[in-house]
């Protein structure tokens, strides 16, 4: 069985619609897909209509911006209550400041560029979680970069004059809504030095005292060094370890299934989250 849970769709940052995206699954011959949107469930209807047709069992989660000592990391909730008020007024919070962050962005990069507020929307579809991803696709269709990870290693970087911080819950408290919502909370890509700092053992250790239920082990942005400490960890407090590509469709050359997730895994993932795996 493989089994793919981190995908995102045009519901965030990804550029396939979610029933595309489910359409994608079964063609790199998943069995399981999870779609894990940056801070917000308005794919999953459209994905779990696709199961049926596709024949591939789907994951409803959500990718949720956090904060670490002031480092950004990201939580992957898996089958929680997509109505729970907690969650969704911390979603819809981190949406608004992302959207406030990528206008002040604009504003900055077009002091010196020839961008608009238009040029990023036209990247976008209605309902779409805004954030710098689309802002880089904004700059690509200008000709300003070569691509999505040009902009980001250049004008988006964190260090970049044009940068703009947003709000995002602390990790432990976004932990706990997740379980309060019935879901199962796995931390994303702790490991992805690429991405700026590592998340320390330390840190890892009070997310795990949070209610932490598993760590995406198995990413293409963990080094072997990091997907040995990591799995340690995992192993020392008795957390489920996931793999997953982590797709966004064009948007990155992350390839569907390129990392994956034992059944065994799964099963201990639905057998914490309040929601059932969607199958065909």
């Amino acid at each position: 069985m493989r089994i793919d849970l981190h995908t995102h769709s045009v519901a965030s940052d990804g550029t396939d619609a979610p029933a595309a995206l489910v359409a994608a699954a079964a063609r790199a011959g998943l069995d399981v897909v999870a779609l894990t949107d940056h801070d917000t469930t308005r794919g999953w209807a459209e994905a779990e209509a696709a199961v049926p047709v596709h024949g591939v069992a789907l994951v409803r989660g959500a990718e949720i911006s956090c904060l670490v000592d002031r480092m950004s990391v990201h939580l992957l909730s898996y089958l929680h209550d997509p109505e729970h008020a907690g969650l969704l007024e911390e979603g819809e919070r981190t949406r608004e400041a992302r959207l406030q962050r990528a206008r002040a962005m604009v504003d900055l990069i077009a002091e010196d560029l020839d961008l608009t507020w238009a040029d990023v929307e036209a990247q976008t579809v209605p309902g779409t979680t805004v954030g710098r991803p689309h802002i880089a696709d904004a700059l690509a269709a200008r000709g300003h970069v070569a691509d999505r990870s040009a902009a980001f290693a250049t004008v988006l970087a964190a260090g970049s004059r044009y940068y703009v911080p947003h709000y995002a819950p602390d990790a432990a408290h976004a932990v706990r809504l997740v379980r309060a919502a019935g879901g199962v909370p796995v931390l994303a890509h702790p490991g992805a030095l690429v991405r700026g700092r590592i998340l320390s053992d330390e840190a890892i250790g009070r997310l795990v005292d949070a209610g932490l239920a598993g760590i995406e082990v198995d990413h293409r942005d963990h080094d072997d060094a990091q997907r040995r400490r990591l799995a340690g960890i995992a192993a020392e407090a008795g957390l489920v370890v996931t793999g997953s590509s982590d797709y966004h469709g064009a948007g990155k050359p992350n390839v569907l299934g390129e990392r994956t997730t034992s059944p065994e895994a799964l099963e201990a993932i639905e057998d914490q989250g309040r929601l059932p795996v969607v199958r065909p």
